[in-house]
């Protein structure tokens, strides 16, 4: 495979079909997360990340984010730290938020 198929095929890996995108959220490990999609404040950075409007899927979180100047999106999942006691020990465990 040639450099230029490489890329290309990397790059086709990390695209969403907008039909899987249309849900709201996205859940993960059996339906327990949620995802929440906002779109990037004017100014940010990756340093610095700052949240703007919040979009109602990771879809229209996309075409908003086109449409922008800064193209950037930041997806969101919330966890609540708890401690559990597995054979005796105290563990940290982080357990899904839901919206």
């Amino acid at each position: 495979m040639d450099a230029l198929s490489q890329k290309t095929s990397e790059a086709s890996s990390h695209q969403v079909p907008a039909s899987t995108a249309t849900k709201k959220g996205r859940k993960a490990r059996g339906g327990e997360e949620i995802a929440r999609f906002f779109l990037a404040k004017d100014g940010t950075s990756p340093q610095k990340p700052e949240l703007g409007e919040e979009a109602q899927s990771e879809s229209e979180a996309l075409i908003k984010a086109f449409q922008q100047k800064t193209g950037v999106i930041y997806v969101v999942t919330a966890f609540r730290a708890e401690a559990e006691i597995q054979g005796g020990n105290p563990v940290l465990v982080k357990r899904p938020l839901t919206k």
